[in-house]
């Protein structure tokens, strides 16, 4: 193990650490965010296994740096620095879909009705026509994806607007 370990380690976490540069700028740039977001993501996260294979073997040389003053004031600086992105941009992020859908699938037909540019029996009737049964306008499509033990996030689709500048 160890062997694999001193022969894999380094060259790992360079060739990684090569493909999370290139794929972080892009994401930076907003270059390509679809191709480049999940092997950001998921390489990003293959790339702690060699790390820390590393480290665990050189732990004992991997201290020594402590001993340096500039260790300390790099990693201090660092930790300032991420502790800053995080007061600044304190808010959810990600995918803006994930926070909207609850707060819509919560809402009553009638109210998501002028949202989506549609009557409240006009959705109701899209629900209907996609096999769901609708008691009353003023159910939640969270209530309505219940009854069809169904997600709600997927009856929400199932009445949004299909196509773009197409009206329902």
């Amino acid at each position: 193990m160890n062997l694999i370990v001193k022969k894999y380690s380094t060259p790992f976490i360079t060739g990684l650490f090569v493909v999370s540069a290139i794929s972080g700028t892009a994401l930076f740039f907003h270059w390509m965010p679809g191709l480049f977001h999940s092997m950001h993501t998921w390489l990003s996260m293959v790339l702690l296994v060699p790390f820390v294979a590393h480290v665990w073997r050189n732990w004992a040389q991997f201290m020594l740096y402590f001993r340096n003053p500039s260790m300390l004031v790099a990693c201090g600086a660092c930790l300032l620095a991420a502790g800053g992105f995080m007061v600044m941009t304190g808010h959810a992020g990600g995918n803006p879909a994930q926070r909207l859908f609850p707060v819509l699938t919560h809402a009553p037909l009638t109210t998501l009705a002028p949202l989506l540019h549609a009557s409240p029996d006009e959705l109701a009737d899209r629900l209907v026509h996609a096999g769901y049964h609708v008691q009353s306008t003023d159910e939640t499509l969270e209530q309505i994806a219940m009854d069809a033990r169904q997600r709600p996030n997927d009856v929400l689709l199932k009445i949004l607007p299909h196509g773009s500048g197409h009206r329902h």
